[in-house]
Protein backbone atom coordinates (compact mmCIF):
# COMPACT_ATOMS: atom_id res chain seq x y z
CA UNK A 1 0.00 0.00 0.00
CA UNK A 2 1.21 3.51 -0.81
CA UNK A 3 0.04 6.75 0.80
CA UNK A 4 1.06 10.18 -0.55
CA UNK A 5 1.30 13.22 1.72
CA UNK A 6 0.72 16.35 -0.39
CA UNK A 7 2.37 19.48 1.03
CA UNK A 8 3.30 22.09 -1.61
CA UNK A 9 4.63 24.84 0.70
CA UNK A 10 7.89 24.97 2.62
CA UNK A 11 9.97 21.86 2.04
CA UNK A 12 11.46 18.76 3.58
CA UNK A 13 14.98 17.39 3.78
CA UNK A 14 16.93 15.04 6.02
CA UNK A 15 18.25 17.95 8.11
CA UNK A 16 14.89 19.67 8.66
CA UNK A 17 16.41 22.85 7.25
CA UNK A 18 14.80 26.20 8.16
CA UNK A 19 12.26 24.66 10.52
CA UNK A 20 10.75 27.33 12.81
CA UNK A 21 12.83 30.09 11.17
CA UNK A 22 10.41 30.79 8.29
CA UNK A 23 6.59 31.02 8.33
CA UNK A 24 6.34 28.24 5.71
CA UNK A 25 8.54 25.90 7.76
CA UNK A 26 6.48 25.63 10.93
CA UNK A 27 4.61 22.95 12.85
CA UNK A 28 2.76 21.72 9.77
CA UNK A 29 6.00 20.26 8.38
CA UNK A 30 6.76 18.54 11.68
CA UNK A 31 3.26 17.06 11.63
CA UNK A 32 3.56 15.70 8.08
CA UNK A 33 7.03 14.27 8.62
CA UNK A 34 6.19 12.57 11.91
CA UNK A 35 2.91 10.98 10.80
CA UNK A 36 4.50 9.80 7.54
CA UNK A 37 7.47 8.42 9.52
CA UNK A 38 5.27 6.58 12.00
CA UNK A 39 3.08 5.20 9.23
CA UNK A 40 6.12 4.02 7.29
CA UNK A 41 7.25 2.10 10.39
CA UNK A 42 3.94 0.21 10.15
CA UNK A 43 5.01 -1.12 6.73
CA UNK A 44 3.16 1.46 4.59
CA UNK A 45 5.06 2.98 1.67
CA UNK A 46 4.84 6.74 2.16
CA UNK A 47 5.72 9.63 -0.16
CA UNK A 48 5.95 13.21 1.06
CA UNK A 49 5.23 15.09 -2.17
CA UNK A 50 6.37 18.71 -2.21
CA UNK A 51 7.89 21.30 -4.54
CA UNK A 52 11.29 21.08 -6.22
CA UNK A 53 13.03 24.43 -5.72
CA UNK A 54 15.74 25.53 -8.14
CA UNK A 55 17.27 28.46 -6.29
CA UNK A 56 20.87 29.06 -5.24
CA UNK A 57 19.62 30.46 -1.93
CA UNK A 58 17.75 27.21 -1.16
CA UNK A 59 20.12 24.49 -2.36
CA UNK A 60 18.73 21.86 0.03
CA UNK A 61 15.62 21.36 -2.12
CA UNK A 62 17.03 21.06 -5.63
CA UNK A 63 17.07 17.26 -6.00
CA UNK A 64 14.08 15.18 -7.07
CA UNK A 65 14.37 12.72 -4.18
CA UNK A 66 15.47 12.82 -0.57
CA UNK A 67 15.05 10.56 2.43
CA UNK A 68 15.34 10.30 6.19
CA UNK A 69 18.01 7.99 7.63
CA UNK A 70 16.52 4.72 8.85
CA UNK A 71 13.11 5.30 7.22
CA UNK A 72 13.20 2.71 4.45
CA UNK A 73 9.53 3.03 3.48
CA UNK A 74 9.50 6.82 3.37
CA UNK A 75 10.80 9.11 0.64
CA UNK A 76 10.60 12.82 -0.13
CA UNK A 77 9.50 13.47 -3.72
CA UNK A 78 10.01 16.97 -5.10
CA UNK A 79 7.94 17.95 -8.13
CA UNK A 80 8.86 21.10 -10.13
CA UNK A 81 6.01 23.52 -10.75
CA UNK A 82 5.64 27.25 -11.21
CA UNK A 83 8.57 29.56 -11.88
CA UNK A 84 12.06 28.76 -10.66
CA UNK A 85 13.07 30.00 -7.25
CA UNK A 86 11.55 29.82 -3.80
CA UNK A 87 7.96 31.06 -3.53
CA UNK A 88 6.26 31.74 -0.22
CA UNK A 89 2.96 29.91 0.19
CA UNK A 90 0.81 32.94 -0.66
CA UNK A 91 2.33 32.93 -4.18
CA UNK A 92 1.84 29.22 -4.95
CA UNK A 93 -1.92 29.22 -5.55
CA UNK A 94 -2.00 29.86 -9.34
CA UNK A 95 0.38 26.96 -10.02
CA UNK A 96 -1.41 24.14 -8.16
CA UNK A 97 -3.10 22.86 -11.32
CA UNK A 98 0.36 22.37 -12.81
CA UNK A 99 1.47 20.68 -9.58
CA UNK A 100 -1.41 18.16 -9.75
CA UNK A 101 -0.68 17.45 -13.42
CA UNK A 102 3.00 16.83 -12.76
CA UNK A 103 2.25 14.56 -9.82
CA UNK A 104 0.11 12.43 -12.15
CA UNK A 105 2.95 12.37 -14.69
CA UNK A 106 5.45 11.37 -12.01
CA UNK A 107 3.45 8.36 -10.87
CA UNK A 108 2.58 7.42 -14.45
CA UNK A 109 6.31 7.26 -15.23
CA UNK A 110 6.76 5.03 -12.18
CA UNK A 111 3.81 2.88 -13.32
CA UNK A 112 2.14 3.17 -9.97
CA UNK A 113 -0.34 5.31 -8.09
CA UNK A 114 -0.93 5.93 -4.40
CA UNK A 115 -3.88 4.10 -2.88
CA UNK A 116 -4.77 7.20 -0.88
CA UNK A 117 -3.64 10.82 -0.62
CA UNK A 118 -3.46 12.88 2.56
CA UNK A 119 -3.41 16.63 1.95
CA UNK A 120 -2.21 19.44 4.16
CA UNK A 121 -3.21 23.13 4.25
CA UNK A 122 -5.50 24.61 1.62
CA UNK A 123 -2.90 24.37 -1.15
CA UNK A 124 -2.38 20.66 -0.51
CA UNK A 125 -6.14 20.13 -0.25
CA UNK A 126 -6.88 21.76 -3.59
CA UNK A 127 -4.10 19.73 -5.22
CA UNK A 128 -5.63 16.57 -3.75
CA UNK A 129 -9.07 17.47 -5.12
CA UNK A 130 -7.57 18.07 -8.56
CA UNK A 131 -5.80 14.70 -8.42
CA UNK A 132 -8.98 12.98 -7.25
CA UNK A 133 -10.93 14.46 -10.17
CA UNK A 134 -8.43 13.03 -12.69
CA UNK A 135 -7.42 9.75 -11.03
CA UNK A 136 -10.22 8.75 -8.65
CA UNK A 137 -7.75 8.47 -5.75
CA UNK A 138 -9.58 9.60 -2.58
CA UNK A 139 -7.94 12.13 -0.30
CA UNK A 140 -8.15 13.44 3.24
CA UNK A 141 -7.87 17.09 4.19
CA UNK A 142 -5.98 18.45 7.20
CA UNK A 143 -6.25 22.24 7.25
CA UNK A 144 -3.75 22.98 10.06
CA UNK A 145 -5.27 26.46 10.01
CA UNK A 146 -8.07 28.03 7.98
CA UNK A 147 -7.91 31.34 6.18
CA UNK A 148 -11.23 32.76 7.41
CA UNK A 149 -10.04 32.90 11.02
CA UNK A 150 -6.82 34.65 10.04
CA UNK A 151 -8.77 37.11 7.89
CA UNK A 152 -11.11 37.91 10.79
CA UNK A 153 -8.24 38.57 13.18
CA UNK A 154 -6.45 40.87 10.75
CA UNK A 155 -9.63 42.83 10.11
CA UNK A 156 -10.15 43.19 13.86
CA UNK A 157 -6.78 44.97 14.04
CA UNK A 158 -8.03 47.54 11.54
CA UNK A 159 -6.16 46.13 8.54
CA UNK A 160 -7.35 47.24 5.09
CA UNK A 161 -9.17 44.37 3.35
CA UNK A 162 -7.81 45.10 -0.13
CA UNK A 163 -4.27 45.51 1.14
CA UNK A 164 -4.22 42.19 2.98
CA UNK A 165 -5.82 40.51 -0.04
CA UNK A 166 -2.74 41.47 -2.02
CA UNK A 167 -0.44 40.15 0.67
CA UNK A 168 -2.20 36.94 1.71
CA UNK A 169 -4.39 36.00 -1.29
CA UNK A 170 -7.34 35.22 0.99
CA UNK A 171 -9.95 34.83 -1.75
CA UNK A 172 -7.96 32.10 -3.49
CA UNK A 173 -7.11 30.43 -0.18
CA UNK A 174 -10.67 30.32 1.12
CA UNK A 175 -12.01 29.11 -2.24
CA UNK A 176 -9.40 26.33 -2.19
CA UNK A 177 -10.29 25.38 1.38
CA UNK A 178 -13.96 25.15 0.46
CA UNK A 179 -13.23 22.66 -2.31
CA UNK A 180 -10.78 20.77 -0.11
CA UNK A 181 -13.19 20.19 2.77
CA UNK A 182 -16.26 19.54 0.60
CA UNK A 183 -14.83 16.72 -1.52
CA UNK A 184 -12.43 15.04 0.89
CA UNK A 185 -13.13 11.50 2.01
CA UNK A 186 -12.48 12.68 5.59
CA UNK A 187 -11.42 15.91 7.29
CA UNK A 188 -8.85 15.35 10.02
CA UNK A 189 -8.94 17.82 12.91
CA UNK A 190 -6.75 18.09 16.00
CA UNK A 191 -9.60 18.86 18.39
CA UNK A 192 -13.39 18.84 18.32
CA UNK A 193 -13.18 22.59 18.90
CA UNK A 194 -11.39 22.95 15.57
CA UNK A 195 -14.27 21.17 13.84
CA UNK A 196 -17.13 23.07 15.43
CA UNK A 197 -15.54 26.51 15.65
CA UNK A 198 -13.33 26.79 12.58
CA UNK A 199 -15.18 24.72 9.99
CA UNK A 200 -18.52 26.26 10.98
CA UNK A 201 -17.35 29.77 10.01
CA UNK A 202 -19.87 31.55 7.78
CA UNK A 203 -17.44 31.46 4.83
CA UNK A 204 -17.38 27.63 4.93
CA UNK A 205 -20.95 26.94 5.99
CA UNK A 206 -22.16 25.63 2.61
CA UNK A 207 -19.09 23.45 2.11
CA UNK A 208 -18.07 21.96 5.47
CA UNK A 209 -21.08 19.78 6.46
CA UNK A 210 -19.82 20.30 10.00
CA UNK A 211 -22.69 18.40 11.64
CA UNK A 212 -21.93 15.15 9.76
CA UNK A 213 -19.82 12.90 11.99
CA UNK A 214 -18.76 10.74 9.04
CA UNK A 215 -16.96 13.75 7.53
CA UNK A 216 -14.65 14.45 10.51
CA UNK A 217 -12.21 12.56 12.67
CA UNK A 218 -10.16 13.89 15.58
CA UNK A 219 -6.47 12.96 15.47
CA UNK A 220 -4.36 14.91 17.97
CA UNK A 221 -0.77 15.50 16.86
CA UNK A 222 1.95 13.65 18.71
CA UNK A 223 5.29 14.30 20.31
CA UNK A 224 8.56 12.79 19.14
CA UNK A 225 9.32 11.12 22.46
CA UNK A 226 12.72 10.07 21.17
CA UNK A 227 13.65 13.77 21.31
CA UNK A 228 11.29 15.32 23.84
CA UNK A 229 11.90 13.24 26.94
CA UNK A 230 12.95 13.58 30.56
CA UNK A 231 16.00 11.41 29.86
CA UNK A 232 19.19 13.49 29.87
CA UNK A 233 21.62 13.49 26.96
CA UNK A 234 25.13 14.86 26.51
CA UNK A 235 23.50 17.94 24.95
CA UNK A 236 22.10 18.89 28.35
CA UNK A 237 25.56 19.80 29.60
CA UNK A 238 26.31 21.75 26.43
CA UNK A 239 23.08 23.76 26.69
CA UNK A 240 23.71 24.31 30.39
CA UNK A 241 27.08 25.87 29.56
CA UNK A 242 25.54 27.98 26.79
CA UNK A 243 22.85 29.17 29.17
CA UNK A 244 25.52 30.18 31.67
CA UNK A 245 27.31 32.10 28.90
CA UNK A 246 24.03 33.82 28.00
CA UNK A 247 23.47 34.75 31.66
CA UNK A 248 26.98 36.24 31.77
CA UNK A 249 26.35 38.13 28.52
CA UNK A 250 22.94 39.58 29.40
CA UNK A 251 22.87 39.45 33.22
CA UNK A 252 25.03 38.14 36.09
CA UNK A 253 25.56 34.76 37.71
CA UNK A 254 23.39 35.58 40.73
CA UNK A 255 20.41 34.80 38.47
CA UNK A 256 21.80 31.54 37.05
CA UNK A 257 19.67 29.15 39.12
CA UNK A 258 16.39 31.08 39.05
CA UNK A 259 13.35 29.40 37.47
CA UNK A 260 12.82 30.12 33.78
CA UNK A 261 9.78 31.19 31.83
CA UNK A 262 10.65 29.63 28.45
CA UNK A 263 9.11 31.06 25.28
CA UNK A 264 10.04 29.11 22.14
CA UNK A 265 7.82 29.78 19.14
CA UNK A 266 8.23 31.54 15.80
CA UNK A 267 8.51 35.31 15.84
CA UNK A 268 5.00 36.06 14.65
CA UNK A 269 2.53 38.56 16.06
CA UNK A 270 -0.10 35.87 16.58
CA UNK A 271 2.24 33.99 18.93
CA UNK A 272 2.01 37.01 21.26
CA UNK A 273 5.53 37.02 22.66
CA UNK A 274 4.89 40.63 23.60
CA UNK A 275 2.05 39.58 25.90
CA UNK A 276 4.42 37.46 27.97
CA UNK A 277 7.08 40.19 27.95
CA UNK A 278 4.60 42.80 29.21
CA UNK A 279 3.37 40.48 31.96
CA UNK A 280 6.96 39.79 33.02
CA UNK A 281 8.29 43.34 33.06
CA UNK A 282 5.25 44.73 34.89
CA UNK A 283 5.15 42.12 37.68
CA UNK A 284 7.86 42.63 40.30
CA UNK A 285 7.43 39.18 41.84
CA UNK A 286 7.94 37.56 38.46
CA UNK A 287 10.91 39.57 37.24
CA UNK A 288 12.67 39.46 40.62
CA UNK A 289 12.39 35.71 41.08
CA UNK A 290 12.60 34.24 37.58
CA UNK A 291 14.28 34.73 34.21
CA UNK A 292 12.31 35.16 31.00
CA UNK A 293 14.11 33.02 28.41
CA UNK A 294 13.22 33.74 24.78
CA UNK A 295 14.47 31.33 22.13
CA UNK A 296 15.81 33.11 19.04
CA UNK A 297 17.15 30.70 16.47
CA UNK A 298 20.24 32.03 14.70
CA UNK A 299 20.59 35.18 16.83
CA UNK A 300 23.17 35.52 19.61
CA UNK A 301 22.44 39.13 20.55
CA UNK A 302 19.02 40.32 19.39
CA UNK A 303 19.67 43.82 20.74
CA UNK A 304 22.33 44.24 18.05
CA UNK A 305 21.03 41.91 15.36
CA UNK A 306 17.24 42.30 15.20
CA UNK A 307 17.36 45.19 12.72
CA UNK A 308 18.98 42.87 10.15
CA UNK A 309 16.01 40.49 10.18
CA UNK A 310 13.34 40.31 7.52
CA UNK A 311 9.74 41.22 8.28
CA UNK A 312 7.67 40.17 10.18
CA UNK A 313 10.45 38.86 12.46
CA UNK A 314 12.08 42.30 12.72
CA UNK A 315 8.88 44.04 13.83
CA UNK A 316 8.02 41.35 16.40
CA UNK A 317 11.51 41.21 17.90
CA UNK A 318 11.87 45.00 17.71
CA UNK A 319 8.76 45.45 19.86
CA UNK A 320 10.11 42.91 22.37
CA UNK A 321 13.51 44.63 22.56
CA UNK A 322 11.85 48.02 22.96
CA UNK A 323 9.65 46.81 25.81
CA UNK A 324 12.61 45.24 27.61
CA UNK A 325 14.82 48.30 27.16
CA UNK A 326 12.22 50.86 28.22
CA UNK A 327 11.56 48.89 31.42
CA UNK A 328 15.30 48.34 32.06
CA UNK A 329 14.89 44.57 32.17
CA UNK A 330 17.88 43.62 30.00
CA UNK A 331 19.44 41.68 32.89
CA UNK A 332 16.27 39.63 33.49
CA UNK A 333 15.39 38.60 29.94
CA UNK A 334 17.78 36.04 28.46
CA UNK A 335 17.89 35.33 24.73
CA UNK A 336 19.02 31.83 23.75
CA UNK A 337 20.14 30.76 20.28
CA UNK A 338 18.65 27.25 19.95
CA UNK A 339 19.22 25.62 16.57
CA UNK A 340 17.10 22.44 16.55
CA UNK A 341 14.67 20.23 18.44
CA UNK A 342 17.41 18.29 20.22
CA UNK A 343 18.83 21.50 21.67
CA UNK A 344 15.35 22.71 22.54
CA UNK A 345 14.54 19.55 24.47
CA UNK A 346 17.80 19.94 26.39
CA UNK A 347 16.83 23.52 27.28
CA UNK A 348 13.49 22.22 28.56
CA UNK A 349 15.24 19.65 30.74
CA UNK A 350 17.67 22.13 32.30
CA UNK A 351 14.67 24.39 32.85
CA UNK A 352 12.86 21.56 34.57
CA UNK A 353 15.74 21.18 37.02
CA UNK A 354 15.10 24.79 38.03
CA UNK A 355 11.33 24.19 38.43
CA UNK A 356 10.61 26.34 35.40
CA UNK A 357 7.58 26.74 33.15
CA UNK A 358 6.89 26.83 29.42
CA UNK A 359 4.64 29.59 28.05
CA UNK A 360 2.69 29.74 24.78
CA UNK A 361 0.22 32.63 25.00
CA UNK A 362 -0.86 32.89 21.35
CA UNK A 363 -3.77 35.10 20.40
CA UNK A 364 -5.22 31.91 18.92
CA UNK A 365 -3.66 28.46 18.73
CA UNK A 366 -5.42 25.81 16.58
CA UNK A 367 -3.83 22.99 18.56
CA UNK A 368 -0.62 23.89 20.35
CA UNK A 369 2.01 21.17 19.96
CA UNK A 370 4.80 23.17 21.60
CA UNK A 371 3.37 22.99 25.16
CA UNK A 372 2.99 19.23 24.82
CA UNK A 373 6.62 18.87 23.73
CA UNK A 374 7.69 20.87 26.79
CA UNK A 375 5.44 18.78 29.04
CA UNK A 376 7.12 15.61 27.74
CA UNK A 377 10.39 17.00 29.14
CA UNK A 378 8.85 17.65 32.54
CA UNK A 379 8.00 21.35 32.19
CA UNK A 380 4.53 22.48 33.29
CA UNK A 381 2.83 24.55 30.60
CA UNK A 382 0.99 27.86 30.74
CA UNK A 383 -0.97 28.29 27.53
CA UNK A 384 -3.57 30.40 25.79
CA UNK A 385 -7.23 29.84 26.55
CA UNK A 386 -8.00 30.70 22.93
CA UNK A 387 -7.99 27.51 20.88
CA UNK A 388 -6.79 23.95 21.17
CA UNK A 389 -5.06 24.08 24.58
CA UNK A 390 -8.52 24.28 26.16
CA UNK A 391 -8.90 20.60 25.20
CA UNK A 392 -5.31 19.43 25.46
CA UNK A 393 -4.62 20.90 28.90
CA UNK A 394 -7.97 20.19 30.53
CA UNK A 395 -10.23 17.15 30.45
CA UNK A 396 -12.93 15.92 32.83
CA UNK A 397 -12.17 18.79 35.20
CA UNK A 398 -8.53 17.70 35.49
CA UNK A 399 -5.84 20.31 34.82
CA UNK A 400 -2.80 19.23 32.80
CA UNK A 401 -1.56 22.79 32.41
CA UNK A 402 -2.65 26.33 33.21
CA UNK A 403 -4.85 28.33 30.84
CA UNK A 404 -4.70 32.13 30.63
CA UNK A 405 -6.40 34.87 28.63
CA UNK A 406 -3.87 36.02 26.00
CA UNK A 407 -5.33 39.54 25.95
CA UNK A 408 -5.10 40.11 29.71
CA UNK A 409 -1.61 40.96 30.97
CA UNK A 410 -2.56 40.39 34.60
CA UNK A 411 -4.05 36.99 33.84
CA UNK A 412 -0.87 35.92 32.01
CA UNK A 413 1.17 36.94 35.06
CA UNK A 414 -1.28 35.18 37.38
CA UNK A 415 -1.01 31.88 35.49
CA UNK A 416 2.77 31.94 35.32
CA UNK A 417 3.10 32.83 39.02
CA UNK A 418 0.69 30.05 39.93
CA UNK A 419 2.91 27.54 38.12
CA UNK A 420 6.16 28.90 39.55
CA UNK A 421 5.32 30.01 43.07
CA UNK A 422 2.53 27.75 44.39
CA UNK A 423 5.02 25.46 46.11
CA UNK A 424 7.12 22.46 45.13
CA UNK A 425 4.25 19.97 45.57
CA UNK A 426 2.07 21.81 43.04
CA UNK A 427 4.93 22.14 40.53
CA UNK A 428 5.77 18.43 40.88
CA UNK A 429 2.12 17.47 40.44
CA UNK A 430 1.73 19.54 37.26
CA UNK A 431 5.02 18.20 35.90
CA UNK A 432 3.96 14.60 36.56
CA UNK A 433 0.50 15.09 35.08
CA UNK A 434 2.00 16.63 31.96
CA UNK A 435 4.35 13.71 31.37
CA UNK A 436 1.52 11.19 31.84
CA UNK A 437 -0.77 13.18 29.55
CA UNK A 438 1.74 13.04 26.69
CA UNK A 439 2.45 9.33 27.15
CA UNK A 440 -1.22 8.38 27.21
CA UNK A 441 -2.60 10.59 24.45
CA UNK A 442 -0.09 12.45 22.31
CA UNK A 443 2.27 10.15 20.43
CA UNK A 444 2.88 10.12 16.69
CA UNK A 445 2.27 6.37 16.64
CA UNK A 446 -1.29 6.85 17.86
CA UNK A 447 -1.77 9.73 15.39
CA UNK A 448 -0.60 7.55 12.49
CA UNK A 449 -2.91 4.75 13.62
CA UNK A 450 -5.82 7.21 13.64
CA UNK A 451 -5.01 8.23 10.06
CA UNK A 452 -4.50 4.68 8.85
CA UNK A 453 -7.72 3.36 10.36
CA UNK A 454 -9.71 6.05 8.57
CA UNK A 455 -7.80 5.53 5.32
CA UNK A 456 -8.53 1.80 5.31
CA UNK A 457 -12.20 2.53 5.87
CA UNK A 458 -12.53 5.29 3.27
CA UNK A 459 -10.88 3.41 0.39
CA UNK A 460 -13.71 0.86 0.60
CA UNK A 461 -16.26 3.43 -0.59
CA UNK A 462 -16.84 5.71 -3.54
CA UNK A 463 -16.84 9.49 -3.18
CA UNK A 464 -18.45 12.27 -5.28
CA UNK A 465 -16.28 13.70 -8.06
CA UNK A 466 -15.18 17.27 -7.32
CA UNK A 467 -16.56 20.23 -9.23
CA UNK A 468 -13.64 22.66 -9.37
CA UNK A 469 -14.05 26.11 -10.94
CA UNK A 470 -11.67 26.94 -13.80
CA UNK A 471 -10.25 29.95 -11.94
CA UNK A 472 -8.69 27.63 -9.36
CA UNK A 473 -6.67 26.00 -12.16
CA UNK A 474 -5.65 29.25 -13.84
CA UNK A 475 -5.58 31.81 -11.03
CA UNK A 476 -7.42 34.22 -13.35
CA UNK A 477 -10.51 36.19 -12.25
CA UNK A 478 -10.72 34.68 -8.79
CA UNK A 479 -13.94 36.04 -7.17
CA UNK A 480 -13.35 38.36 -4.22
CA UNK A 481 -14.48 36.80 -0.95
CA UNK A 482 -15.35 38.95 2.06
Amino acid sequence: MRVAFINPQGNFDKNDSYWTTHPDFGGQLVYVKEIASAMSEMGINCDIVTRKIVDDKWPEFAEEFDSYPGRNNLRIVRIPFGPEGFLRKEKLWPYLGEFAKRIREFYHAERTLPNFVTTHYGDGGLTGAMLFKETGIPYSFTAHSLGAQKLDKLLQTGADRLQIEGEFNFSFRIAAERISMKYSAINFVSTSMERFQQYSHRLYRDFSDVGNDSRYFVVPPGVNTGIFTTNSTELDGIIERRFKEAIERFSDLSRLQLPMIIVASRLEQKKNHIGVVRAFVKDRELNSNSNLVIVTRGLHDPYEEYSSLQEPDRAVLGEIVDQISRNEMMDRVIFMNIENQLELSALYRIGSKRRSVFALISLYEPFGLAPIEAMACGLPAVATSSGGPVETLRENNVEYGILVDPLETEDIARGIKRALFSGSDFWEEMSSRGIDRVTEKYTWESAAEGYLNQIMEKIKHGHPEPEIPDYLFTGIDVPFIE
